[in-house]
């Protein structure tokens, strides 16, 4: 597990460990990603950037706190490589104060589907 300051960056393995103990999965992509690549089974899919980069955080929020309810609860955010999850780990942890923000490396391209691990449409 890697710690990135606020959230911590989770490997494969330990990602399946932390979805069996059933800390929520968010996958913050966008809808055509959804689409093209599946998700990870169980996932709650709440597009966190647009195509241009930018971000409704009132809208994500929203839909959000209906599935992770406390500052507490553990989650982990997932998107194409781990890049947009490390911004926007950084933001849940040091900014709005949650406690337990977890991604995983690689995002789904380079952390799930290249290990040989299916997603569903």
């Amino acid at each position: 597990m890697l710690n990135f300051g606020p959230f911590k960056s989770l490997s494969t393995r330990e990602f399946k460990q932390k979805k069996e103990e059933g800390y929520a999965i968010i996958d913050i992509r966008r809808a055509e990603e959804w689409e093209y690549y599946g998700i990870i089974e169980g996932s709650h899919k709440i597009t966190f950037f647009d195509e241009f980069g930018e971000f409704d955080l009132e809208s994500f929020m929203e839909a959000f706190t209906k599935v992770v309810t406390n500052n507490e609860q553990p989650f982990i955010l997932v998107c194409a490589h781990a890049n947009r999850t490390k911004t926007l780990g950084e933001l849940m942890g040091a900014q709005l104060g949650y406690k337990n923000v977890y991604e995983l490396d690689g995002g789904i391209n380079w952390g799930w589907i290249d290990q040989g691990l299916e997603t569903v449409r």
